[in-house]
């Protein structure tokens, strides 16, 4: 499937933090004895630039991609194919390779579960202070220490949690512990793999407000990976939509969510709900289940689910198109719209 960039007028001003083209990373698994692995396409040709103060989300059911994407952006797996620039300078990374010290700086990731992605045997300010002792060693214990404080400040919590432990702190605190820690090196770029899912609603919208306000003063660039399209509306400048590893429709996230084109964004959006009880939405149901990434279904996949296919959707993979000059859409029944 051949993706493209989204269009650079929706940036918001200078270059490109993050410029992906034809991003892939497939796995070999082993099925059988005897037998040669067999290949998983987790991503497949993903393509965007991402600029300062901008948030892309990437959205989709579980399974689609989005963590693999995620976990190729901060270099933790190499792309198989495909070109990744980070700031101007593109990444070379192999199998097993650690990234460069200074281009893993300018990309942190925040993980879905705060009580999973923290230390439970280290305190707060020692968590904060470790990237800085790494990293940064020109720099003293002491100047460790105000740092690490000034970043607890900054993210809304109070100068003596810094000795208290993990398990010390509410869902919604060590989250915001989880963001301190990631902007201890002041990076450009943060990935964010569904960092409210694990929260309350009250305490989402808190940590949302936050990263919004810190977005505002460090003019930091988002890559959103959620699955609840509600908190996307709110937060996204640019909408992914992926299926089965790849791009399907891409575009600013105020058209996307106003007039989603593509059969699996309108099933997607369909099945949000919405505040208004007066307000009836229309349910799009999807056949069957998503195909397995052992056996995948001929021509688009997902053709076998969807409402709107024919005997040409099973001839071939249709490629990501414009059909209209801010958006793209891979189906071959999505008519294009320029005069």
């Amino acid at each position: 499937m051949k993706s493209q960039e989204l269009p650079k007028d929706t940036a918001t001003g200078g270059d490109a933090v993050i410029s992906a083209v034809n991003l892939t990373r497939h796995y070999h698994v082993k099925t059988r004895p005897f037998s040669p692995p067999a290949v998983v396409k987790a991503l497949n040709e993903a393509s965007f630039d991402l600029y300062p103060g901008q948030t892309l989300a990437v959205v989709g059911e579980s399974g689609c991609g989005k963590s693999t994407l995620a976990r190729v952006l901060t270099m933790i797996e190499p792309p198989t194919s495909g070109q990744l620039t980070i700031n101007g300078r593109r990444v070379e990374l192999k199998e097993g390779q650690p990234p460069p010290r200074d281009l893993r700086r300018e990309v942190q990731i925040i993980f879905q579960n705060p009580y999973g992605s923290l230390n439970p045997r280290k305190t707060v300010a020692t968590m904060l202070e470790e990237p800085l002792k790494l990293n940064r060693p020109e720099l003293s214990a002491d100047q460790r220490r105000e740092r690490a404080l000034e970043m607890i400040d900054r993210v809304g919590l109070r100068p003596e949690h810094a000795d208290r432990y993990p398990h010390m702190f509410s869902g919604g605190q060590r989250q915001r512990i989880a963001i301190a820690r990631a902007l201890m090196l002041n990076p450009k770029i943060l990935v964010l793999d569904e960092p409210v899912s694990a929260l309350d609603l009250s305490i989402q919208a808190q940590v949302l407000n936050l990263l919004s306000d810190l977005q505002d003063e460090f003019g930091l660039a988002y890559v959103f990976i959620s699955h609840d399209l509600s908190v996307v509306q709110r937060i996204a400048d640019d909408v992914i939509v992926m299926y089965f590893g790849q791009p399907v429709e891409t575009g600013p996230a105020s058209e996307v969510f106003t007039q989603p084109r593509h059969p699996y964004t309108q099933a997607l959006f369909s099945a949000t709900p919405v505040a208004d009880p007066n307000r009836r939405k229309e349910r799009v149901k999807l056949k069957g289940e998503p195909p397995s990434p052992l056996d995948p279904p001929p021509g688009c996949p997902f053709a076998p689910r969807c409402f709107m296919a024919t005997e040409e959707c099973i001839q071939g993979d249709p490629p990501l198109e414009s059909v209209n000059p801010r958006v793209k859409v891979a189906c071959i029944h999505v008519p294009k719209e320029f005069d």
